[in-house]
């Protein structure tokens, strides 16, 4: 009977760097893969681009995980964006720095990395097993079995990186998380994290594709004790059916926390967050003061795109081709609390199988943070979408996967 020193069920991130990890400490290792090729999921990361990390500091990284953050200290301190950025310049990878610190491959997207990292495994000796997937997973007395199909694999260790339920089609089905339970773990609640936000008003659908920058969002509900969220600075985008963006995703997770069934939670977007009424009043008159014989919707033009100023002005009820010179007092008032407040409806979010990430999973509390070791049986760990929490956007999830894959590694590999 083979016996493997380390078996990694899940070929994302974290499954390939805990294999590629393993393999340079000398260990036999085999990476079960249900799908037919690796890193599935990670070709949908960055709009397939990629966006492996941040430029964040290490504190900007656990804050972007909220009470998560605290739990995963050791694995960014032992694998930090730095440390992945400089894993694969070894490998002849260069990098760009884009907005909000998101780190992308300068040359090529998601295949190009994917192919890095396959490389690494085939020169760490990983054997590779494609097409399987892990039916169950029992400890016996000296080693685990994993029983796949038909076919049973025997070792001495176990990471599990299977992933959450986000995104079906990649092979996040869920099935770490059956098996971990059926082991003795909790699990906790599974939500939609980083996912778009669907609303009640009909005609938003005629902005799909338009983004807003430099706004702010507020998020209100009166059901969950009149609860408020409210961003930083950021961007949105227009869908078909309703908002998305980093703004939005950000919060997302939250605002299904607040959600309930027939019931809705007021949006509103700041166009101007950095100036007060008043402060943006001033604003409007000057920009008025040199067209009044110009239609309202072309002037607001310089203030948003114009298909929304029309939507904008509907919606505020002044006439979007009247002139300048006609508004009214009550006109300007309008003007100043809708471009302060604009109004929207979340009705629910897209379905978690559409989120880009599964926000809950294995309780922290059963798992070690020093090693991803498993509380509940030795010789069991844990890395990536499976463990509990989610963080922002902007290459914190994927680095999560890395550094905890890495961790996990380290973990099985120190005895």
């Amino acid at each position: 009977m083979e016996i493997y020193d380390i078996a990694v069920v899940g070929a994302g991130p974290a499954g390939m760097m805990a294999a590629i990890t393993a393999s340079t400490l000398k260990r036999r290792v085999i990476l079960v893969e249900r799908n037919k090729s690796l890193g599935k999921k990670m070709h949908l990361c960055g709009g397939g681009r990629c966006n492996l990390t941040n430029s964040a500091s290490f504190e900007g990284f656990v804050e972007a995980f909220g009470k998560q953050g605290l739990f995963l200290r050791t694995a960014f301190k032992k694998f930090s964006n730095r440390d992945l950025i400089k894993f694969f310049k070894a490998q002849g990878v260069s990098f760009k720095e884009e907005a909000n610190g998101r780190i992308f491959p300068k040359k090529g997207d998601a295949h190009s990395i994917v192919r890095v990292l396959k490389d690494c495994l085939t020169k760490g000796q990983v054997k590779l097993l494609y097409d399987s997937r892990l039916k169950n997973l029992a400890k016996l007395k000296d080693c685990f079995r994993l029983d796949i199909a038909a076919s049973r694999i025997f070792a001495k260790k176990v990471i599990l990186a299977s992933g959450g339920i986000s995104y079906k089609e990649t092979g996040s089905t869920g099935d770490g998380f059956i098996i971990a339970e059926r082991i003795g773990h909790r699990i906790t609640f599974l939500k939609p994290g980083l996912v778009p936000l669907k609303v009640v008003e009909p005609w938003v659908k005629q902005l799909s594709g338009i983004a807003l920058n430099d706004v702010v969002v507020t998020f209100f509900s009166e059901t969950v004790g009149s609860k408020k969220l409210k961003s930083q600075p950021g961007e949105i985008i227009f869908t078909h059916f309703g908002v998305s963006g980093p703004l939005i995703l950000d919060l997302s997770s939250r605002v299904v926390s607040l959600l309930r069934p027939g019931k809705n939670i007021s949006l509103f977007i700041d166009f101007k967050p950095r100036l007060n009424q008043e402060q943006l009043k001033s604003l409007l008159l000057r920009e008025f003061s040199g067209g009044k014989n110009r239609q309202v919707k072309n002037v607001l033009g310089s203030f948003m795109p114009q298909k929304l100023a029309i939507l904008f002005l509907n919606q505020a009820q002044i006439a979007a081709d009247q002139k300048v010179s006609q508004l009214s007092r009550r006109d300007y008032h309008q003007l100043v609390t809708y471009l302060k407040a604009f109004p929207l409806t979340v009705s629910a979010t897209l379905p978690i199988d559409e989120a880009m990430v599964t926000d809950g999973g294995i309780l922290t509390r059963e798992i070690n943070p020093q090693t991803m070791e498993s509380k509940v049986l030795a010789g069991l760990y844990f890395a990536g979408e499976i463990i509990e929490g989610s963080g922002i956007s902007g290459g914190y999830n994927l680095q999560q996967a890395f550094s905890t894959g890495y961790l996990a590694a380290k973990g099985a590999c120190s005895d």
